[in-house]
């Protein structure tokens, strides 16, 4: 069935979700995907982006039997259905065998290798990790150098497991390859019977210091959400999904993983480090061509860095891609499609809600900026909350409030009770954090947050990370970091900061601290503004969309700079919005040529999704 609509979603929907679904967990989801197509490439993986000529390819045969060996393996361990073990690899073969093996077994708990040791010891013990699947000592990589820095700081791990690593039996450490490779690959040993409540994953979201967010995934969410992708996407076996996104995320674990392993289609993994390799940016469309891809999944820093490359490849057989994680600029979705003749579909999800909740229908009306329709079987809506966060009433058609998720796609909760509370709105229905209106076609379209998370490049920085080593800093009195718009990766982080009484400090100075003292590196700031008041709300709490403002003005005016000079006055003023959530004013005065002003503003802030009005005189 076609989805075009909103009635064709609501049409689908007279049917039993169970009677469209047969499986109930992700690996009998798998074993149903691979049937009749055993022999059938379905990962492709080349180690450097320029290598995608020469492939290592893994057929639906090889990829269950590393399932079962895998789960086999740590079954042998002492490894039940309710322990944890970590995973802190590159986009490599081995991480779909250790994600879908362990899912079998027990509990996965991907992790960021990027992050710095501490916050990785800091997700391994919040999880209760036993095992860790990782990275032997490769040249090009300091993932095991951060694993040994914290090893000793887990008690609860008992065994690693080296992909590309000589291992160390008497320490505990194990080359996956070899030991793996010693166990049954034709069946689960333990008999296990899966059911759909049971814990599949543990992701973490949002902050890495204190207590690590860590969002529990059943078996029957990342079941549903596959599923509900591979219908929204009418794929196939017949697809080549192209995965360039890290495989400790949601997206490329569920998008570009279970959804096509579930039809039997094939999965190409754009090297290693995924986008962040250079050679895979610069080949992009070569590669599309050389694999037949007919679909990829990408946040808008790709599709900017794609644009600035030449489209050499034929890429006709690509059908779509899908642009998430956060908004992409109208003029860049223009860009890339008129560049390309791709066609963007937008969409929105979160790891809460297993991956995806909503998208432009592929075969219907696409909005550009909107977020689409939402997915079957998973209701959405905007509501009127009170000052406490409780429920007053549904939002009217294009009325700005919050968004809430609900069904099967929804998850049970976070590890940590503490983070649970004031999570669910009504029953069932999960507070996103994020603000949006619906139009009157069913159409979605976030405006702004109420969660204070900043989504750099697509990916999520907690503010604690930045907030909490700098409060202490001797000298800083509040600290309240934000995202501050970048043309290129949507926000950067920025850091408000009021100082002691008498205390002295320096922007610099207080830089150089982060530097120091932050444990992820995408989290330090950019920037430090000392500031002599914090705004703050009636009850005394740090009003931060005041400083979103202000940020924003900030970075539109630094954007506006070339402009200056073709005016009297030029000045940007930055507030709330009933329907876009917020907008910035571009206050103008003493223009000759006012045309030529426009289409110089316009040049200047068409990389920006904050979207601005021009004020004459």
């Amino acid at each position: 069935m076609l989805i075009r609509n909103l009635q064709d979603i609501e049409a689908m929907e007279q049917t039993p979700l169970e009677e469209r679904i047969n499986v109930r967990n992700t690996y009998e989801m798998i074993l149903q995907g691979a049937r009749g197509h055993e022999d059938k490439v379905a990962l492709y993986f080349f180690l450097k982006g320029e290598d995608y000529v020469n492939p290592v390819k893994v057929t639906y045969r090889q990829l269950v039997g590393r399932i079962h060996q895998t789960a086999n393996m740590l079954m042998d361990f002492g490894f039940g259905p309710n322990d944890v073990a970590s995973m802190l690899l590159p986009n490599v073969p081995q991480a779909h065998f250790a994600i879908w093996g362990t899912e079998a077994a027990g509990i996965i708990s991907p992790i960021n290798p990027l992050l710095e040791p501490k916050a990785i010891a800091n997700i391994m013990n919040a999880a209760k990790a036993r095992v860790l699947f990782t990275l032997g000592p490769v040249p090009g990589t300091d993932i095991w150098q951060k694993v040994e820095a914290i090893r000793k700081e887990v008690p609860t791990l008992k065994a690693i497991f080296q992909v590309m690593g000589p291992g160390n039996e008497a320490d505990g450490v194990y080359n996956y390859d070899e030991t793996v490779g010693k166990y049954d690959p034709t069946k689960l040993e333990s008999g296990r019977r899966i059911a759909p409540d049971e814990i599949a994953a543990y992701f973490h979201t949002g902050g890495t210091t204190g207590t690590p967010k860590l969002a529990k995934h059943t078996h029957f969410m990342e079941v549903c959400d596959s599923w509900a992708v591979t219908v929204v996407a009418n794929a196939s076996d017949k697809d080549v999904f192209m995965c360039g996104l890290p495989l400790f995320h949601v997206n490329a674990v569920i998008i570009t993983g279970l959804a096509p392993f579930s039809v039997g289609a094939s999965v190409v993994l754009l090297s290693a480090s995924g986008y962040r390799d250079t050679g895979v940016i610069k080949n992009f469309f070569k590669i599309v061509e050389h694999y037949k891809g007919t679909f990829f999944s990408a946040v808008p820093t790709v599709y900017s860095a794609l644009l600035h490359i030449p489209a050499e490849g034929d890429v006709s057989s690509l059908k779509y891609a899908i642009c998430g994680a956060a908004p992409m600029p109208v003029e860049t979705f223009k860009a890339f499609e008129a560049k390309t003749g791709i066609k963007i579909l937008e969409g929105y999800g979160l790891t809460e809600g297993t991956c995806a909740s909503s998208v432009n229908p592929k075969d219907g009306e696409r909005r550009v900026g909107s977020i689409g329709l939402r997915f079957p079987y998973q209701p959405m809506k905007t509501v009127v909350l009170d000052e406490n966060g409780k429920y007053v009433r549904n939002c009217e058609p294009n009325e700005q409030g919050v968004i809430l998720i609900k069904g099967p796609n929804v998850f049970p909760g976070y590890v940590q009770e503490e983070h649970n509370r004031g999570i669910w709105v009504q029953d069932g229905w999960f507070n996103t954090g994020d603000l949006g209106r619906m139009d009157e076609d069913g159409y979605f379209w976030i405006t702004g947050r109420l969660k204070d998370l900043i989504i750099r490049g697509g990916h999520n920085i907690d503010p604690s990370a930045i907030e909490d080593p700098l409060y202490k800093h001797p000298a800083i009195s509040l600290a309240a970091a934000v995202g501050k718009p970048d043309a290129y990766a949507g926000e950067v982080p920025v850091v408000y900061v009021t100082l002691k009484p008498g205390a002295e400090a320096t922007p610099e100075g207080i830089l150089e601290y982060a530097r120091e003292n932050i444990f992820e590196r995408a989290a330090v700031p950019k920037e430090v503004y000392i500031i002599q008041e914090m705004p703050v709300t009636p009850v005394g709490k740090i009003f931060k969309p005041k400083l979103r403002w202000d940020s924003t003005r900030r970075a539109y005016e630094e954007a506006l700079a070339s402009v200056v000079g073709m005016v009297g006055s030029l000045k940007v003023e930055v507030g709330p919005h009933p329907v876009h959530g917020t907008m910035a004013k571009v206050l103008v005065s003493g223009a000759g040529d006012k045309e030529a002003v426009e289409k110089a503003i316009y040049d200047a802030l068409k990389d920006y999704t904050i979207r601005y009005e021009i004020v004459w005189g």
